[in-house]
């Protein structure tokens, strides 16, 4: 499916036709910048192949060079060309792909090092969108996509929030409206005898318990996970997080703090955003941040909330965001 051209283009932001997948297939193939919709946030694609394609990502994010890239690809055959597989990741990729998982395998050779985070590991997905897999298939190459922010930032989920943190500094931006989730992929090591958990996401610890064999929390190397050996997610005023019936959190005066969450807060608020399920916390989490950065008051407090599955994946962002 395509838009047509009639939709017109806005600077480096471009409509999702087939023209304009085709040259941003071009882009890449030649060492530049694309951001892309997926099913989770936005990406930044490069030639995941191409050492210095690489490195401007990490350039145009300012991302430390230490934090490794995920690879996106267009199916598990083609998984199997840049990872040595085996059979739990096999079945994995066969319940979730196309989707929001992201497997850690042992890396081929010819997987730069440069896109690995310099370890012997390589992180692999197949998107859930289907612009990201035309885009994927039109390159014939795999794309090496962190999300399209400033590193630390709160991660993107339309294309307009990519052009006010990136700039010119990529390329192209193709829009494919707002991101269906709206959090990362799950990110889990399948290195071992059984699935360890690096990031929760959009497929849980529930879900992966019915395939295989899944560690306990706490006992994965978390290194080898894009996105979780840095402060991560955190908007330009400070996040403060209410957990339990703390009421204290909120005793300063009132218009100094913003709130957002799934309860109600108490009055003096400067501004409050209210969820009303998890799945709505999760998709609106990220441009909720940003939009509260912008409301005059000196902080966030944002509501930690209870429950598996998403509500996981909403906690592990927000305490990162408050740097805890």
């Amino acid at each position: 499916m395509y838009l047509s051209s009639s939709y017109g283009e806005m600077g480096n932001i471009f409509a999702p036709t087939r023209d304009t997948l085709s040259k941003a297939a071009e882009t890449i193939k030649n060492g530049g910048l694309v951001a892309f919709p997926t099913e989770t946030v936005y990406g930044l694609g490069a030639n995941a192949l191409d050492a210095a394609a690489v490195r401007k990502i990490f350039d145009a994010k300012g991302r430390p060079q230490d934090n490794p890239l995920i690879l996106h690809v267009a199916n598990i055959r083609e998984a199997s060309l840049y990872a040595d597989m085996n059979p739990s990741a096999e079945l994995l990729m066969q319940h979730f792909w196309p989707g929001p998982l992201t497997i850690v395998l042992y890396s081929s050779d010819i997987v730069p090092l440069v896109t690995r985070g310099n370890l012997e590991t390589v992180a692999l997905r197949v998107p859930m969108n289907y612009i990201a897999l035309e885009l994927i298939h039109a390159t014939g190459l795999p794309i090496a996509a962190p999300s399209a922010n400033r590193s630390g930032r709160p991660s993107p989920t339309n294309a307009e929030t990519v052009r006010n943190d990136l700039g010119s500094a990529v390329d192209m931006i193709i829009d494919g409206g707002a991101s269906s989730i709206g959090v990362e992929s799950t990110v889990i090591d399948a290195t071992g005898k059984k699935i360890a958990i690096l990031r929760p996401g959009g497929v849980t610890r529930e879900m992966l318990e019915h395939i295989v064999d899944v560690e306990a929390e706490g006992s994965s190397n978390h290194a080898r996970s894009p996105g979780t050996r840095h402060k991560h997610y955190a908007p330009s005023i400070g996040v403060s997080l209410w957990q339990n019936d703390n009421f204290e959190i909120f005793s300063e005066p009132a218009g100094s703090w913003c709130y957002l969450g799934m309860r109600q807060p108490p009055e003096g608020s400067a501004a409050q955003i209210i969820f009303h399920s998890l799945g709505e916390y999760a998709h609106e989490l990220f441009h909720a941040l940003r939009k509260l950065e912008r409301c005059g008051a000196k902080r966030i407090i944002a509501d930690l909330p209870e429950g598996d599955g998403i509500g996981e994946a909403i906690r592990n962002r927000l305490i990162r965001a408050a740097g805890c």
